[in-house]
């Protein structure tokens, strides 16, 4: 307060005083910034709000035509009567502050609107804890009518709203209407913005204190409102207790908003982030993902991820990367952490065989045991099933999912090349090709659910692999071939082949769309990881579900777990149009229903190219061979047949090569086969047979013959 002296001095700056430098109303606008940063989909809809400043918690800056007249009229009521009528300085309110200050009288401030702006717009101005000086004073008061000489009324009084502390750590009306009222400043009531005009003045005071000066200020706003101040206490206390939350309706995409806030770290913070989602793909994907986790929560199943890529352009569609409400590590971004693939490495196996003309469409695969050394160790690859179908095409083996077949493809390939091509797919596996050994062809190695997604892209774009978009505006990334458009169409009509698929998935399945659609499923290790990735013309969707913490799922496979999924988001993407099968590119060659690439067709070929052995073929662990009475036992012989190596019964030397020759003996028979690249080994038993003939011949594998 000033005392009467200081008034007096004061009295000459009543005349008017020439315009002074100082930040424009545009300048004060533009530098406010929000402690939420908003990601906004591809048409400017609001996704998600994340709180980037934890001093403070600010709201958008608002338009004065978006605060309720309500509150405004609570707020010149409250702190400035005459704020319409004075140019920055309320002299009679001064004047009547300044002779009770020297009578030592309480009164109520002489600070207007205007100059309580100045002071939030100038540091030096503010309200010390003791109080202003008279130089402050009058500084502010200079201030104050320099604003009103350069800014309009309507100026002034939306940037005090937008600026002005009001509790706690909530500043203007946008942030204190969301937290303590949940809703938008434009729909506060008279009673509301009688409440949050009291506390511009008393922002820190209790209920009973606020209740007595918001029906002051409201029975001055309208008489007829007296009535509802009773039991205000009570209203005004439920609003301070409100915790703090994200805007209503825009909780849907958080882990892009944080990861794209990290990206802005390093520059000037922006007030909205421009991303490439759309809000409906994304809805329904965060929709679809949360039902299907419902439906498998009896199965110890809590998370799951969903990515939506554009084929043509590959902005980023949908990026769900948790179900938030049925996760216990709804933090984790799980389109981003790397995870176990399986069988949806697959396809890639397939291509770089095609590619390198090891196989055809049409190539007769061996789905029959395999014993395979990884590491010293026996590497015995089974199918989902733990079936095996003898005889498959290639066709049927990739569709279906077989595992063995595509292990004694890649071991055509070798380790190395297969590695090298995943990450040229843009996989970015982690350790060595010999690190993983056989066991990468069925998805040992850990990659992202993007960096997978966009890998089926690059199938679905005829082999042009780029970069994946998520913030609107980027320039497109360059792109560069990874197979040829042939093989790739290979793929791809290989994958989207209900017959073929029929083997293991049956005709009916969560994989089969109404329009042309390539898919592939895959299940990690223990069950771990559930994938399900597919694309048609226009759009690729990958759909992970699991447990973040690695936790196994009982009884999901790739159709029972991620599928449904895949399945609801295909059908909303092509609504409005079913996807179309891609036409077959120049150099392939159809023959007898199948294509080849231009050369490879049956008829131009000698003959069927032999696959590769692995291990010990003959005999299979767990056989049980039985000896023929009707041939003398020292003329009976055991074929031992697989990869060349030596040959060692019961740790004794029994031949080498690829084909050995033995006289059994009965009982339990341990074989192993030992080579510069390993070792592995069966364990089968020799019985003797009674005098009479054996009704049984030998097992399958196994040959026994006269020895001469």
């Amino acid at each position: 307060m000033l005392a009467l002296p200081g008034l007096l001095g004061l009295v000459s700056l009543a005349a008017p005083l020439p315009a002074l430098a100082g930040p424009g109303f545009d300048t004060v606008r533009a530098a406010h910034a929000p402690s939420d940063i908003t990601l906004l989909d591809r048409h400017g809809m609001a996704l998600q709000q994340l709180r980037i400043d934890r001093a403070v918690r600010r709201g958008p800056w608002l338009a004065l035509a978006d605060i309720s007249p309500a509150l405004r009229h609570a707020l010149v009521v409250s702190e400035d009567r005459r704020f319409f009528e004075h140019s920055g300085v309320d002299w009679q309110a001064l004047a009547a502050s300044a002779w009770a200050n020297a009578w030592n009288q309480r009164t109520r401030g002489a600070s207007t609107l205007t100059m309580q702006l100045a002071g939030l717009l100038d540091a030096e101005l503010a309200r010390p804890a003791g109080g202003r000086s008279v130089g402050t004073k009058v500084s502010q008061i200079v201030r104050a009518r320099e604003l009103e000489a350069t800014w309009s009324k309507a100026q002034i009084l939306e940037a005090y709203l937008n600026l002005v502390p009001l509790r706690g750590e909530l500043v203007g009306v946008a942030a204190a209407s969301q937290q303590l009222f949940g809703k938008h400043a434009s729909g506060l009531d008279a009673l509301e913005g009688a409440m949050l005009a009291v506390m511009v003045r008393a922002p820190n005071a209790g209920a009973a204190a606020l209740e007595r000066r918001a029906c002051e200020v409201l029975q001055q706003m309208a008489p007829n409102q007296a009535s509802r101040c009773q039991g205000l206490a009570a209203t005004i206390a439920q609003s301070l207790a409100r915790r703090p939350g994200p805007a209503v309706g825009v909780n849907l995409a958080p882990h892009l908003a944080r990861l794209m806030a990290a990206q802005h770290a390093q520059r000037a913070a922006p007030k909205v982030l421009l991303s490439t989602l759309d809000a409906g793909t994304q809805r329904v994907a965060l929709a679809a993902l949360r039902r299907q986790l419902a439906e498998l929560r009896g199965r110890y199943v809590e998370d799951g991820a969903v990515v939506v890529l554009d084929n043509a352009s590959g902005d980023v569609l949908a990026w769900v990367g948790s179900s938030a409400s049925t996760s216990s590590a709804a933090e984790v971004d799980a389109v981003l952490a790397r995870r176990q693939p399986g069988s949806t490495l697959k396809p890639f196996v397939y291509a770089l065989a095609l590619q390198q003309r090891l196989i055809t469409p049409a190539s007769v695969l061996d789905d029959s045991p395999v014993q395979l050394n990884a590491g010293g160790a026996l590497y015995q690859p089974q199918n989902y099933d733990h079936a095996f179908r003898g005889p498959v095409s290639a066709r049927t083996a990739l569709a279906s999912s077989l595992n063995v077949p595509t292990v004694r493809v890649a071991a055509m390939l070798g380790p190395e090349a297969l590695f090298d091509s995943l990450n040229r797919s843009g996989l970015r596996l982690s350790e060595s090709a010999g690190f993983h050994g056989h066991a990468l062809a069925l998805g040992s190695a850990d990659v992202t659910l993007l960096d997978l997604s966009n890998a089926y892209r690059m199938l679905a774009r005829q082999g042009l692999h780029s970069a994946v978009r998520w913030r609107s505006g980027d320039a497109a990334t360059p792109e560069r071939r990874v197979l040829p458009a042939t093989v790739a169409w290979q793929v791809a009509d290989m994958l989207a082949d209900p017959a073929a698929r029929a083997t293991t998935f049956g005709l009916d399945s969560p994989l089969v769309t109404r329009g042309w659609a390539a898919v592939k499923t895959g299940t990690s290790k223990d069950m771990r990881d559930n994938w399900c990735i597919g694309f048609g013309r226009r759009y690729t969707v990958g759909v992970w579900v699991g447990n973040a913490g690695g936790a196994p799922m009982h009884g999901v496979s790739g159709v029972s777990g991620a599928a449904p999924v895949w399945r609801e988001l295909m059908a909303h993407l092509h609504a409005s149009a079913p996807s179309t099968a891609p036409l077959p590119p120049a150099g392939l060659v159809a023959q007898g229903g199948e294509w080849f690439l231009a050369g490879t067709e049956p008829s131009r070929l000698p003959a069927v190219k032999a696959m590769p052995v692995f291990g010990i073929q003959s005999p299979r662990s767990g056989s049980v061979i039985v000896l023929d009475p009707e041939i003398p036992r020292a003329l009976q012989q055991l074929v031992f047949e697989g990869e060349p190596g030596q040959w060692f019964v019961g740790g004794r030397l029994v031949g080498s090569g690829s084909v050995v020759n033995w006289s059994p003996r009965p009982g339990r028979i341990v074989l192993e086969r030992r080579s510069a690249e390993g070792s592995d080994r069966v364990v089968f038993e020799v019985r003797a047979a009674p005098p009479q003939r054996a009704a049984g011949r030998p097992n399958v594998g196994p040959k026994l013959k006269p020895n001469g």
